[in-house]
C-alpha cells in the first residue's frame, strides 16, 4: 500500500507537539508536553536541548500509537520549530555545550549595540533583511562561543555544530548523519544572505564566527535524510520556521495574501513572491518556505509577547486557573473600562523595536478588576498586530483579509475584536494547527503524497469568518489610546 500519513514535529515556544494527519490534511492523532522554561536572569530564557529531543521523540512515538500505525505508514516527516532559539553541540558526543538561548532572550543586545556602533545596520539590514537584534541567533551564537569554556577554539577545529531548533531535531533523528537547515530558518540567524542564498562570509568575519560551525542550507520541501527510530525508514523531507510553515500550511502561496499566528508571540507574514521587499515601517524581509530553487519571500512583523501574556495572568497573577478560563473571565466585562496593557516583559518587537521597554498596565482606577486586566491583556494582543498590518499595509500593499491560526486564534472574542481594530474580515480555518499542517505538507510534496501546490489550495477549507462590527471613528480611537500607552510605556 502506498504510505498516505505525514508525522509532523512540532516544536514550540512553549511545548513539543507531533501531530498525524491524512491526505486530506486531516488530524488523525496528536501527543503534547509542555516545555520547561529556564530564567537565569532577568531577559534571559533558556531551554534544554535534551529535553526538547526526549519530548519530542515522546510525542512522536504517542501519536503514532495514537493513530494505530506503525513506521511503514509514514510518507514522511516534517519538522517545524520556533526560530531563533540557538543550540551549540558537540559533534563527536552529539551532546549540547550550553542550554539553548530561546528566540525571547535579550543577552545578545551589548553585541548588537556594537555591531550598530561600528555602522553595520545597513550591511546586515541588506543581505539579510533583518534588523539588528537580538531576537536573531548571530548573537546569541556569539554569546555562546564567548562564554563557554573552550568552545571557541572547539568551533575553530571543527569540533561544534550550530543549529536552530530543526538543525538539532534532524541532526538527532539521523544519528547524527545530516547537518542540515532549510532557507526559512537560516533567514533568522542574521548570518544568512537571503538574496544570494548562501552564509554571508562578512557578516561571519565581523561576528568572528567560523563557517565549520554552520549546517547546510536546503530548500523547505527536501528529502534530508531518513530515520530509522520508529521501527522503520521514514524520511525526513520538510523543514521550516514555525512562521513560514504557518504561512504555507494556510495556503498563502501568491503574492499578497496574510497570515497572522497567535501563539507565545504573534507573528504576521505577508507573502511578496519571488520579489525581495524592503520595509521602511519596522518590518522584516524574511525567505519563505520554498519547494525549490526559486526564492521566495515574506514581509514579517513579530509580536514578542501574544498568548504569553494569558500564561503571565495565568501564572503570574493567578486570576485564571488555566489559559482557556480568559476568554469568559474577559467577556464578563463589556469593555478594559479604560485599562491598556502594554505586555513588554522582553521588550517590544516590531514595528517599535524598543528592547529596554518593559510592560506597563495604564489607566487603572478605583473600580478596575481582574476581569478589566484580562480584557486588556487580550486586547492588547489584537493591538500590537493591527500595528504590524499597519505597517504591512505601507510598505507591500492593503490586506483584503487576514487568515488566522495558532491556540489564540480558537478565541471569539479576541478574534473579533481583531477584525474590528483591523476593518477586514479575520477568518480560521478549519485546522488552526497550520504551523504543523505546513511541515506536513513541504514533506508530503518532496515525498509525492501532494502533487503541486494546487492540490493544497484545493484543500484549504474556512471555519468561521469575524465581520468588523465596530465603527471606524471608534476603532480609531481605540488604536489611538494604545499609542498613547505605548509612549507612556517607552518613555525614559
Amino acid at each position: 500500500m502506498t504510505r498516505k500519513y505525514l508525522l509532523a514535529l512540532d516544536q514550540g515556544t512553549s511545548s513539543s507537539r507531533s501531530i498525524v494527519f491524512d491526505e486530506q490534511a486531516r488530524i488523525v492523532a496528536q501527543a503534547q508536553r509542555e516545555l520547561r522554561q529556564i530564567y537565569p536572569r532577568p531577559g534571559w530564557v533558556e531551554h534544554d536541548a535534551n529535553e526538547i529531543w526526549r519530548d519530542q521523540l515522546a510525542t512522536a512515538q504517542e501519536a503514532l500509537a495514537m493513530a494505530g500505525l506503525a513506521a511503514g505508514d509514514i510518507a514522511a516527516i516534517g519538522i517545524t520549530n520556533q526560530r531563533e532559539t540557538t543550540v551549540l553541540w558537540n559533534r563527536a558526543s552529539g551532546e549540547p555545550v550550553h542550554n539553548a538561548i530561546v528566540w525571547q532572550d535579550r543577552r545578545g543586545e551589548p553585541l548588537c549595540a556594537e555591531l550598530r556602533a561600528r555602522g553595520l545596520e545597513p550591511t546586515i539590514r541588506h543581505s539579510t533583511g533583518l534588523v539588528v537584534d537580538s531576537y536573531f541567533s548571530a548573537t546569541k551564537l556569539r554569546w555562546l562561543l564567548d562564554h563557554v569554556p573552550g568552545a571557541h577554539l572547539a568551533a575553530a577545529q571543527g569540533e561544534l555544530a550550530f543549529g536552530t531548533i530543526d538543525s538539532w531535531l534532524l541532526w538527532k533523528l539521523t544519528g547524527g548523519r545530516v547537518h542540515a537547515t532549510d532557507v526559512s530558518n537560516a533567514s533568522r540567524t542574521m548570518l544568512y544572505d537571503i538574496r544570494h542564498g548562501a552564509w554571508d562570509p562578512e557578516l561571519l568575519a565581523a561576528l568572528h564566527i567560523p563557517d565549520s560551525v554552520l549546517p547546510q542550507v536546503r530548500p523547505s520541501s527536501h528529502a534530508y535524510g531518513e530515520t530509522t527510530l520508529f521501527g522503520a525508514a521514514i524520511p525526513v523531507a520538510g523543514i521550516a520556521g514555525d512562521q513560514q510553515a504557518a504561512l504555507f500550511g494556510q495556503a498563502c502561496f501568491e503574492a499578497g495574501l496574510a497570515k497572522n499566528t497567535y501563539g507565545t508571540g504573534c507573528f504576521m507574514l505577508m507573502h511578496t513572491g519571488s520579489q525581495m521587499r524592503e520595509s521602511h515601517s519596522g518590518l522584516i524581509t524574511t525567505a519563505a518556505a520554498q519547494t525549490s530553487a526559486q526564492r521566495q519571500y515574506a514581509i514579517e512583523g513579530s509580536v514578542f509577547i501574544g498568548g504569553a501574556v494569558v500564561q503571565w495572568l495565568r501564572d503570574g497573577l493567578r486570576t485564571i486557573r488555566s489559559s482557556s478560563d480568559v476568554e469568559a473571565l474577559a467577556a464578563s466585562v463589556p469593555d478594559s473600562g479604560g485599562v491598556t496593557f502594554v505586555p513588554a516583559f522582553t521588550g517590544l518587537g516590531a514595528p517599535y523595536w524598543d528592547a529596554a521597554t518593559r510592560g506597563a498596565i495604564v489607566g487603572i482606577s478605583r473600580g478596575t478588576t481582574a476581569a478589566h486586566i484580562a480584557r486588556a491583556a487580550l486586547e492588547s494582543i489584537a493591538f500590537q498586530s493591527a500595528a504590524l498590518l499597519q505597517a504591512m499595509a505601507g510598505d507591500a500593499a492593503p490586506v483584503a483579509e487576514l487568515r488566522v491560526d495558532g491556540g489564540a486564534s480558537v478565541n471569539d472574542l479576541l478574534m473579533q475584536f481583531q477584525a474590528d481594530l483591523l476593518g477586514i474580515p479575520v477568518v480560521r480555518p478549519a485546522v488552526v494547527e497550520t504551523t504543523a499542517l505546513g511541515a506536513a505538507y513541504l514533506a508530503g510534496l518532496a515525498a509525492g503524497v501532494w502533487s503541486d501546490l494546487g492540490a493544497l489550495t484545493a484543500l484549504w477549507r474556512e471555519e468561521r469568518r469575524f465581520l468588523p462590527t465596530m465603527p471606524r471613528a471608534q476603532a480609531a480611537a481605540r488604536i489611538q489610546a494604545w499609542e498613547h500607552a505605548i509612549r507612556q510605556a517607552t518613555a525614559r
